[in-house]
């Protein structure tokens, strides 16, 4: 009789924790019927929910997105679609750990190499503030509301931090920035231009958040994509402008702008990066007059 009562025990013990690793893979998941909802969606229809949306209209949540306001010239018309057939995986992954030069090491993807975890991109000062302010998503057709976002994340990112003024603001505040200049373009161009998948409808650092936790889907290839070219064309660019200025790696008068960019991207330039990009063009220029 106890050996039945201690088996029942442990059957009871095991479902337990696959529900609980259900609620936890579910929380990082989001909401899975807007999924289904992104992957039937018509282009007409999406453009009326941009339109409804006053996405073609409305910049950023500041005065610093002059190309919304003004030219418009960053919104797709007609939209680009968002990424289909986006599933996360049942298996999580552990955190990840930092390298001996300092950037994190996902076993499952050795060629992600952030060197910011999502916790340090918020606490340097990122987005003006309102990375996770409430929104109209157009991917998944539905208001979200910032602080009920937040509360999968860790508590510990928010160590410290100003949650209404810092992270859910409706209004774009750079000097809240790192390097105190406006960065980024609006919700629109981001979603009119297919870059946000209804998996994470807040856009790539939603992404990051989850992905850093352990949680794997279809879409970490074209997102850890996106990084890799983003952040290799953005800190050439950095390095070309430290060099023409003759100034140190981590001089912030120098292109904040850049560095401000590459830290909304989880990274931070070295003085290793500025090395080898300088060896780069120099090999580049010998084989030129070779």
């Amino acid at each position: 009789m106890a050996v039945v009562r201690a088996s029942a025990k442990r059957r009871r013990e095991s479902t337990s924790g696959t529900l609980q690793e259900a609620k936890r893979a579910k929380k990082a998941t989001g909401n899975s019927r807007s999924v289904r909802r992104s992957e039937t969606l018509t282009l007409s229809e999406y453009r009326k929910r941009l339109r409804d949306q006053g996405k073609y209209s409305s910049a950023r949540p500041s005065s610093g997105c002059t190309a919304c306001t003004a030219r418009r010239s960053c919104v797709h018309d007609p939209p680009k679609l968002p990424p289909v057939d986006m599933r996360v995986s049942p298996q999580r992954q552990p955190l990840p750990k930092r390298g001996k030069d300092k950037t994190f090491l996902f076993q499952d993807h050795p060629e992600f190499r952030p060197n910011l975890s999502p916790a340090e991109v918020l606490q340097l000062g990122s987005f003006g503030g309102t990375y996770f302010r409430d929104i109209e998503s157009a991917v998944v057709g539905q208001a979200l509301k910032g602080r009920d976002v937040i509360k999968e994340l860790p508590k510990n990112w928010f160590k410290g931090l100003d949650v209404p003024k810092q992270v859910c603001s409706p209004i774009h505040n750079r000097a809240l920035n790192k390097y105190a200049v406006d960065c980024g373009v609006c919700l629109g161009q981001w979603e009119t231009s297919g870059w946000i998948s209804s998996l994470d409808p807040y856009g790539w650092f939603q992404w990051f958040c989850r992905f850093h936790l352990g949680r794997r889907s279809t879409d970490d290839c074209r997102q850890i994509g996106r990084f890799r070219r983003i952040t290799g064309l953005r800190r050439g660019q950095l390095c070309n402008d430290i060099l023409n200025a003759r100034a140190s790696w981590n001089d912030a008068t120098v292109s904040p702008v850049l560095r401000q960019a590459l830290q909304h991207w989880a990274y931070r330039i070295t003085r290793e990066d500025l090395e080898a990009h300088k060896k780069k063009k120099t090999k580049k220029k010998c084989n030129a007059e070779g």
